[in-house]
């Protein structure tokens, strides 16, 4: 039998009394795609940190073979050496260093005496890209003038110029559009025929069945199952990860549907370095008491724009006549609006919906602190109860609510997020991509959670990438493109046709129904 490229044997990780990991075994061949799936707090990065030496040999119990040896990895530079690279969540790139500089940080080529041989990093640079089959970058420019998916495989290169003989990709298509996300599955089925094994950590699980040999699933931080693809089907998977079966991923229960409770009239937003130029221009729209507004259209088409100005949070000039329940709103900051009843999940999470060295806890009690302050004091057994509480809700793990939050995973950290926004009680819910990097079953929770306000009268306003969610949960759906209005329609129905057919017009088409007809 041919040796395993990598063996990981019963590894077990402790933070503080409490086994993230107990257990855990994953095998993996040269040239082959293992999927590693589990829920959000399963165990899944901190094995892929044990396995590139974040947590170094010494810190956890176990055993890792490569190529049949011990490896016992001190830092993250003793795994690359060995040919183990991660590629993680959250880009790891520096914005104002060019591609090439990018590619080679760490690993420079260089002239004797020490410079910098530009020459040569802009050569193989531009070989590596085209050897992944990217072409239009130009690798002297700052990689920030590129967009998130061109990073993404700006990312992968970086991994081969280090001769990757593991590539660790840990939810690589998060930020990507659905070509993207093709050109991105195309680059992982030449690398395994070129000999290049992966492990590929994704929620979309039709991705894991495009492009995996093997499956493996734990759940609580324990091994669940190893198993072929070709012997899975995703509900099997589902299954597996949360520990029963889910018939329905979208668990629609009807929502009485009443007057319009916001309209947001005339929106323009002006892009901030470049003020000439519109990132939305003149969109208007409404939202009815207990409603589900889905918003579809392409990556940077101005929807996450959109919902910024209307909650005040965008930084450049913006223009829009608001109004809430029928009377006229100004809103200037989020403070503003969250005091006017309107809340919003932001899209990315990291720079604007948590304090990262903050306890979990005080991250969800940060928009109401007021409520705990009594004569300058906060009454912190009340706050504390409180979290508890909300903690419970939707299920967010962290073995103590005082742990920063930056330790939760990513999953956990936009329920806590989408915790924070509920404590404010609002009338108007935006939820900007609020499943993005959240595993099936909290999925699931989150489209219970969000039918249960629309039962409870709430408005919301839904943006999200994946046009199956879109449908599945949302009673009407705009379409933006290029920063308008494309169309306004009811999802009665409704196709993903449709609604990419709209996106991609150049112009709204007259028999679209408008904001006002919807109405």
């Amino acid at each position: 039998m041919a040796t395993p490229l990598l063996a990981m044997h019963r590894i077990v990780k402790t933070f503080s009394g409490v086994k993230a990991l107990d257990g855990i075994d994953l095998t993996v061949m040269p040239g082959e795609c293992v999927g590693l799936c589990g829920e959000n707090g399963a165990g899944k990065s901190t094995l892929m940190k044990v396995l590139s030496a974040v947590y170094p040999h010494g810190t956890w119990d176990g055993e890792i073979l490569w190529k049949g040896a011990p490896l016992e990895a001190q830092n993250v530079r003793d795994t690359e050496r060995a040919g183990i690279v991660i590629i993680h969540q959250e880009l790891m790139l520096v914005p104002q260093l060019s591609v090439a500089e990018n590619i080679f940080l760490g690993n420079e080529i260089t002239l004797p005496g020490g410079r910098m041989n530009y020459a040569a990093m802009y050569q193989r640079a531009d070989e590596l890209l085209r050897g992944l089959g990217i072409d239009g970058i130009n690798v002297a420019q700052p990689v920030m003038n590129y967009g998130g998916g061109h990073q993404q495989l700006i990312e992968i290169a970086r991994a081969l110029a280090k001769e990757a003989q593991l590539l660790i990709l840990d939810e690589p298509s998060s930020s990507l559009t659905a070509t993207e996300t093709n050109i991105l599955l195309d680059i992982v089925r030449d690398l395994k025929r070129r000999g290049v094994a992966c492990v590929y950590i994704s929620h979309k699980l039709d991705e894991v069945e495009a492009v995996c040999d093997t499956v493996t699933v734990i759940r609580d931080g324990r091994h669940v199952a190893t198993e072929p693809m070709s012997t899975l089907t995703t509900e099997r998977i589902i299954a597996l990860m949360v520990g029963r079966e889910i018939a329905n991923l979208f668990p629609r229960v009807e929502h009485a549907i009443g007057e319009v409770v916001f309209e947001a009239q005339h929106v323009t937003v002006f892009d901030v370095t470049n003020p000439r130029r519109k990132r939305v221009d003149d969109v208007s729209f409404n939202v009815r008491r207990g409603e589900i507004l889905g918003v579809a259209g392409l990556v940077g088409a101005g929807r996450t724009e959109l919902m910024q100005a209307i909650f005040g949070a965008w930084n450049g000039v913006s223009h829009a006549t608001l109004q809430l329940e029928g009377k006229p709103l100004r809103v200037r900051t989020p403070f503003d609006a969250i005091r006017a009843g309107i809340a919003m999940v932001p899209e990315d999470r990291k720079r604007h919906g948590i304090v990262p060295q903050l306890g979990v806890g005080h991250n969800i009690t940060l928009a109401v602190l007021n409520r705990f302050a009594h004569a300058g004091r906060i009454d912190s057994s009340a706050e504390l109860d409180t979290i508890h509480a909300q903690m419970k809700l939707l299920s967010v793990r962290a073995a103590n609510p005082m742990l920063p939050i930056a330790s939760l995973s990513g999953g956990n950290q936009q329920k806590a997020v989408l915790t924070k926004m509920l404590l404010t009680d609002p009338k108007v819910l935006i939820l900007d991509e609020p499943t993005r990097g959240v595993d099936v079953g909290a999925k699931y929770e989150i489209y219970k959670l969000i039918f249960q306000l629309a039962q409870r009268g709430v408005a919301i306003v839904m943006v999200s990438s994946e046009l199956p969610e879109v449908l599945g949960i949302s009673d009407r759906v705009l379409v933006i493109g290029a920063g308008q209005l494309r169309g306004d329609f009811p999802n009665d129905g409704l196709t993903q046709e449709a609604i990419l057919a709209a996106a991609l017009q150049s112009a709204p088409s007259s028999s679209h129904p408008t904001s006002a007809s919807a109405a």
